[in-house]
């Protein structure tokens, strides 16, 4: 999948030591200007069986990512640290995320210098090194290396407790 290669040297780092805390690094993400960068860091408990995690957990969590980007100081200057969870939007990058999240919407964009670039659509899986979705119907697949961005879109439910839709 498409990173920039501080994005990618930064999730192998956090990777390896995440493991050691029960902690899967789900994305990072730099934006901002050069000089003053925001490095956003998702995490999530590696067991997939647990329930998310918590603020509390990202929170006491936040302490050993930081060191790790201090060992690794990736910008000559001052950059802001966030971590939290993946949310609602969840990004999916790798080949057991596709896997695992099948059946979900995603929103899909492509590094495509030609052509269709966003794909919206349900999530079929990962087969022969590319994502396959159903969109509209019809089944697109995308090879892993040209997808810039992929998430899923959160489902809203407008019903109250007993069931009825609310009225929008």
């Amino acid at each position: 999948m498409a990173g920039s290669e501080i994005e990618t040297r930064l999730i192998e780092a956090l990777a390896k030591v995440g493991a050691d805390h029960g902690i899967d690094i789900v994305d990072v993400e730099v934006v901002g200007s050069s000089k003053s960068p925001t490095v956003r860091v998702r995490i999530d408990n590696v067991d997939e069986d647990a329930e998310p995690i918590s603020l509390d957990e990202v929170t006491a969590q936040s302490g050993w990512v930081a060191e790790v980007l201090d060992l690794i100081d990736p910008f000559p200057g001052s950059y802001t640290l966030e971590v939290s969870s993946p949310g609602l939007s969840r990004p999916l990058r790798r080949p057991h995320d596709f896997e695992r999240f099948a059946g979900e919407e995603v929103s899909l964009t492509t590094t495509a210098t030609e052509g269709r670039k966003r794909f919206t659509g349900a999530l079929e899986g990962f087969e022969d090194g590319a994502v396959a979705l159903d969109v509209d119907g019809e089944r697109v697949t995308i090879p892993l290396d040209e997808i810039k961005r992929c998430t899923i879109k959160p489902k809203i439910d407008f019903s109250d407790k007993s069931g009825k839709t609310a009225d929008k």
